[in-house]
């Protein structure tokens, strides 16, 4: 397990930096959901320190611009109930009906257990906010170390973890990350040394989660062949942008016979793809080279 030691302050402001400009940047994204972090540190507020850390995860996630984040599981698990209950005839039905079968799948799932807290104040607001940053305030000294999972949802294998600290302390320029007002839900309590060292912590999370996206294998697949184009399930909400560059061909994959677990896989490659149309779902390209007319329906695409 690897021990991250990063500036707070310079994962704050890559992660401030506004999801245009990382778009402009260029980088697929990957669709990831948060679960409820496990409170094993025995420190109880006036808020819940696993449900705080989801919420401020999932926001500094989204803020990124580098994935399609999901629902925590909670939430998930409830509009699965909408759905069963729509489902049921026991509702009146109409366009408003929430449908099944049109749930967005996490890729990545991000797991973990707060491991300690350290509280040696009630804490305070105070502190002066700047262009979206509070310095400074309060007193005393807060503290939250947390193992973070990083997790294949296909294959349930660990793919990278982590420990992270986050620390606020009366002393320090401390720089808390503008997470919305989740601390109105939780008891008030946002601005508190606990609080803030959250958001510290989580700021430090999501910067490893981003350095490890290079090693996770970005995939699409083909939903259709028209003449001399080909439709990819992946579009803008994916990042794909015109001009990007795929390989299609038939995948096998690699099992070990003893346990059935994927060990790895192994692609023939068919032609090669050039992205000419970009849909919010779906990209329309162009075959550069190799056999179009052998393309069809549910073959593997991948970077190239």
């Amino acid at each position: 397990m690897k021990t991250m030691h990063v500036s707070i302050l310079a994962a704050l402001l890559a992660i401030a930096i506004p999801v245009a400009a990382q778009e402009a940047a260029g980088g697929l994204r990957y669709s990831i959901t948060v679960t409820k972090f496990e409170n094993r540190a025995g420190w109880h507020g006036q808020w819940d320190i696993g449900d705080a850390w989801g919420t401020v995860m999932t926001d500094m996630l989204n803020q990124t611009g580098r994935f399609i984040v999901l629902g925590e599981t909670d939430m998930r698990g409830a509009a699965l109930d909408e759905q069963d209950f729509a489902a049921s005839g026991r509702t009146a039905g109409g366009n408003k009906a929430p449908v099944t079968g049109q749930m967005t799948p996490a890729q990545l799932l991000v797991k973990g257990a707060i491991t300690h807290v350290q509280d040696d104040t009630a804490g305070g607001a105070g502190g002066v906010r700047i262009k979206g940053f509070k310095v400074g305030g309060g007193g005393g000294k807060g503290e939250v170390n947390a193992t973070v999972y990083i997790v294949d949802s296909t294959t349930g294998q660990v793919l990278a973890s982590t420990n992270v600290v986050g620390v606020s302390k009366k002393k320090a320029m401390n720089v808390g990350y503008g997470t919305g007002n989740w601390g109105a839900a939780f008891g008030g309590h946002k601005n508190d040394n606990v609080g803030k060292a959250v958001q510290a912590a989580c700021a430090e999370a999501v910067e490893f989660l981003l350095g490890q996206l290079s090693n996770v294998p970005w995939t699409g697949s083909v939903v259709m062949t028209k003449g001399d184009k080909v439709y990819v399930n992946r579009g803008t909400r994916e990042g794909v942008a015109v001009g990007q560059l795929f390989t299609v061909g038939e995948v096998e994959v690699i099992r070990d016979p003893d346990t059935g677990e994927v060990l790895d896989e192994d692609m023939t490659e068919i032609a090669a793809l050039e992205v000419s149309q970009v849909k919010e779902k779906l990209s329309i390209c162009s075959v550069t080279s190799g056999d179009a007319g052998a393309v069809s329906k549910g073959m593997a695409v991948h970077l190239r």
